[in-house]
């Protein structure tokens, strides 16, 4: 049974994702929690890992009938109508009142002896749905959360005319990882996060409002004022613990921007609140907020202001590039009639990547343009197979889209390619110009199969992802990519290395098997296990293949998962929807040394990049039957 496991986290979008990769939950309005069991003994875990068994004891009580698990779940007190309430639970455990409390579980990580979190997401809830039936089919206080498979967009609609917090959007398909990803996204009825309570305004015995901030790179901003949410028992219960934290002087680093008044009191930033609220500026300063709530789950160092799509539109000067594009023809602000490789461009400078320190602003015109000059390098890698994007209409800093279905208006250009157990057909394209046209609706990263072209159930290569923790610096992970790459050349097998326009390296293969039988990809998973896990034994301090963030630390995580099927790996050359807009760069073995900066190849520096050979132009033509490699292993 693994360790604590740090929870799934959800992106804020505006607008939860369409179409049948996604399905769709309730999100409940309490505290994040981990269920384990184990040889009888229940306990509750905050995404913190502090144990709050004591606090929610008839809960604990009726999950030791389970077997041993670790689930992931929230628990919420229900109002009268049926619908969470935040206040109601900060109430009931104020007053030790807590047998009405709810844990609802919407994840299973592990079961039995089975580490879960490796398999699709419909798959975990299935086993959780049947694992609640059978063990605890009377439970009053562990329930399981339904999925909806409808509309996201007519979901969101219908929970908030039922007074519900928001949705919770997850891809059906997808592993349990740890940490924020794409994989799932949250929309909300109105606004909401955490915020660290910086001071207030009133006198010892009157709170007339609080004022907030969060933490952005290190440094504790203001962020507007609360004035409404709290009663007479809770405004004197926040004033109590006010007090203790008094300060002669603000917290905030911007005092520029905080209010000045006779009655302003200053306090640690030791708090945290939930609010929620109607808008938030360009600035980050919050409008209409509302207390709802103290959080004891979260310290206030780990509240960091997130990025709203409630947000208020910022001003067209801040929305216009400032540099000139750097990959094709100059484009004039507005411009509409740009044609690139006979697909006309609509905001052709509309800034996708915003401008950084180390980069210019990277716009769709310049995406274009790139694909338009790299699809030569691109098309081996992804034509014919079936594809998964990553598109983001609103550029990097706004909602992002994971889709793998044909992408409607583009259907001309497009070559769709059919998979067995999907009712609808895969994206595939065959053409620059369709490579063009994915660049026109902001497809800003290209995820192929590992198949091959036109057999979608024959993998053809397999992608070791050298994944390293945040304190593992790049150089370690090159070194990794030369262990991968000898022991790879010792099972007989010519390896191909790439960044992954990240902090990660992909060391890639091609395989085949023998005539008349094809490899599977149960088999080619397997065999990318196997490679994994005799790395991680040879030096379990250097290496894991344990995708637990809780024990990556020092690490580089040897990520197998890519080689299954429908699973993917971002394509040689393909853009990441990161900072500075960078490339996945395929490179030759020699120039893969200490010192190298993975952030060097961007778009703007795609002329230079692309004047060289394709270091991984002849990966297909190396393919090496698996079975003599997988019995030498």
């Amino acid at each position: 049974m693994p360790g604590f496991v740090e929870p799934e986290l959800a992106r804020i979008v505006e607008v939860p994702a369409g179409g049948n990769l996604w399905v769709h939950e309730i999100k409940f309005d309490g505290y994040r929690m981990q269920l384990r069991v184990e040889k009888k003994r229940a306990i509750l875990l905050t995404r913190k890992k502090l144990d709050w068994s004591h606090r929610f004891p008839e809960i604990v009580a009726e999950a030791r009938a389970l077997p041993d698990c670790i689930l992931d779940g929230e628990v919420a007190a229900l109002d009268a109508r049926g619908i969470s309430n935040f206040g109601d639970l900060q109430l009931a455990l104020s007053e030790g009142k807590t047998a009405g409390l709810v844990y609802f579980a919407f994840d299973l990580l592990f079961l039995s002896g089975r580490d879960l979190r490796g398999v699709p997401l419909t798959e975990r809830k299935g086993q959780l749905e049947v694992l609640l039936k059978e063990r605890l089919p009377h439970a009053t206080r562990i329930r399981y959360v339904e999925h909806y498979e409808s509309s996201g967009k007519e979901m969101l609609e219908a929970a908030c005319r039922m007074g519900l917090e928001g949705v919770i959007s997850k891809r059906a398909d997808a592993p349990y990882r740890s940490g924020r990803g794409n994989d799932w996204t949250k929309a909300k009825c109105r606004g909401g996060q955490e915020v660290v309570i910086g001071g207030w305004r009133g006198d010892a015995n009157n709170l007339r409002s609080l004022l907030a901030g969060a933490y952005r790179d290190g440094q504790f901003l203001y962020m507007g004022r609360i004035g409404t949410g709290y009663n007479v028992k809770s405004a004197g219960e926040l004033l109590r613990k006010l007090k203790p934290l008094e300060i002669p002087r603000p917290a905030f680093a911007n005092t520029k921007d905080v209010p000045r008044a006779h009655d302003l009191h200053w306090v640690k930033p030791k708090l945290v609140a939930e609010v929620e609220f109607g808008t938030i500026t360009a600035a980050g300063i919050l409008r209409q907020a509302s207390y709802k709530g103290l959080r004891e789950d979260k310290t206030a160092e780990n509240v960091v202001f997130e990025a709203q799509p409630a947000a208020e539109e910022k001003t067209a000067k801040e929305r216009k590039s400032k540099t000139k594009n750097p990959t094709h023809r100059a484009i004039a602000p507005g411009n509409k009639g740009l044609t690139i490789a006979g697909v006309p461009i609509s905001n052709p400078d509309k800034a996708l990547w915003p401008e950084t320190e180390d980069s210019p602003a990277v716009t769709k015109a310049d995406l274009c343009g790139y694909y338009d000059m790299a699809a030569d390098r691109i098309l081996p890698h992804i034509a014919g197979r079936p594809l998964s994007v990553v598109r983001a209409p609103d550029g990097i800093g706004g909602e992002q889209f994971f889709q793998r279905h044909v992408l409607p208006g583009l259907e001309k250009y497009l070559k769709p390619v059919a998979v067995s157990g999907e009712e609808k057909p895969y994206l595939s394209i065959e053409t620059a110009q369709a490579l063009v046209a994915l660049g026109q609706v902001a497809v800003l990263e290209l995820h192929p199969w590992g198949s091959k072209r036109g057999e979608p159930e024959t993998p053809e290569r397999l992608i070791f992802d050298l994944d390293p923790a945040p304190d593992v610096v790049f150089d370690t992970v090159i070194a990794a990519a030369k262990d991968m790459r000898a022991r790879l050349i010792h099972l007989g097998f010519m390896p191909y290395v790439k960044t992954t326009g990240g902090k990660g390296i992909h060391v890639g293969i091609a395989i085949r098997g023998v005539p008349r039988k094809p490899v599977t990809w149960d088999e080619a998973k397997a065999f990318a296990r196997d490679v994994c896990l005799a790395m991680e034994a040879d030096e379990p301090g250097r290496y894991t293949t344990n995708m637990s963030k809780k024990v990556r630390g020092g690490k580089i995580f040897l990520d197998f998962l890519r080689n299954a099927r429908t699973a993917t790996a971002v394509a040689p050359w393909s853009p990441r929807a990161r900072a500075g807009a960078t490339i996945s760069m395929p490179l030759p073995w020699s120039k893969l040394r200490a010192g190298l900066d993975p952030t060097q190849f961007t778009i703007p520096n795609a002329p230079k990049l692309l004047r060289g050979a394709d270091p991984w132009a002849d990966i297909d033509k190396t393919a090496v039957n698996i079975e003599p490699a997988r019995k030498k292993l």
